[in-house]
């Protein structure tokens, strides 16, 4: 099992003898290539030499996870099947793509590419790429199911109690890939924020997390390294295992490496500083009988973050 990170929520899984690319966005996260968020860093791989893939998965159709101009040279350039929730695929049929190669799936619903199971589970998020067509189709996370490994892709989602149930139904996870970054706490119940995210891993029995959706596009106001230096605060905190690494890096969960601080030391907020809560959230843990979750981690200054395990 290993893990390529290109930027946001764009991963390479290698998982027991196949290729899974997520969500791929090699242009800027807008509906022209002209204008709107622009990469901070050109794509660490160009899309002709990435290697012979095995399925490509969209979790929804959000500009930053599904990019016409990438799909269309993928299906160029691939015979992959894409894996997408119930809806995405017009998206792909109108710029071209024939409907025999996409495979559409509702929550909890699955399909085999070989001997590989690609599961759509539900997430707390919304779709639409414009005006009027929001929520007009579904948007998920996915479970790969190997021979001997398991990983989790958070796509986008706010917090909500079907992590639980997802880990009790299909993990453990040997890799969670939780987004982590462009959070607010005005996008709480839609966009799930670093403690939240350690808590979905914990919730998901998770062995290794890798925070996705961060450090590539400005999408949201914080500092562009707060999600990274907050995912390090809370791992910690929690007693976890956490890896970040750099655009273009790979790493195995079975052999995590030592912790490497590759993003500049920034100012950032602490989680007291600017808290994401989803609501509902006591409720849930609550009736899950989890009696004492901090999802909030004290730093030594309440503006200027600093890991307090440093």
């Amino acid at each position: 099992l290993r893990v390529s990170w290109f930027g946001h929520s764009s991963m390479l899984i290698e998982i027991d003898g196949k290729r899974v690319l997520t969500d791929p966005v090699w242009g800027r996260a807008s509906p022209s290539n002209l204008f709107g968020p622009k990469r901070f860093f050109a794509p660490p791989i160009a899309l002709e030499e990435l290697p012979e893939l095995d399925a490509i998965v969209l979790s929804h159709d959000h500009y930053d996870h599904l990019d016409a101009e990438t799909v269309v040279a993928l299906a160029r350039l691939s015979r992959a099947p894409f894996i997408v929730p119930l809806g995405v695929g017009a998206h792909l049929e109108y710029w071209g793509i024939e409907a025999e190669r996409i495979r559409e799936l509702e929550w909890w619903q699955e399909t085999i590419v070989d001997d590989l199971r690609l599961v759509c589970t539900p997430a707390r998020h919304f779709s639409g790429r414009g005006f009027l067509d929001r929520n007009t189709t579904l948007w998920g996370s996915f479970c790969l199911i190997g021979r001997e490994h398991r990983a989790f892709f958070s796509g986008d989602t706010g917090m909500f109690p079907g992590f639980a149930e997802i880990g009790e139904r299909l993990g453990p996870f040997d890799v969670t890939l939780i987004e982590s970054g462009a959070y607010d706490a005005a996008w709480a119940d839609v966009h799930i924020g670093p403690e939240q995210a350690v808590l979905a891993h914990q919730l998901l029995r998770g062995k290794v997390l890798m925070p996705v959706h961060w450090g590539t596009f400005n999408l949201a106001l914080h500092p562009w390294t707060e999600p990274a230096e907050r995912i390090v605060a809370a791992s910690r905190s929690a007693g976890i295992q956490s890896v970040i690494p750099r655009p273009g890096g790979r790493f195995e969960p079975a052999s995590v490496p030592r912790f490497e601080r590759w993003w500049p030391e920034l100012p950032w907020r602490s989680a007291d500083a600017a808290p994401v809560r989803s609501s509902g959230i006591e409720e849930w843990l609550a009736e899950l009988g989890v009696e004492s979750v901090s999802t909030s981690v004290r730093a030594p200054s309440p503006e200027l973050g600093i890991d307090p395990a440093r």
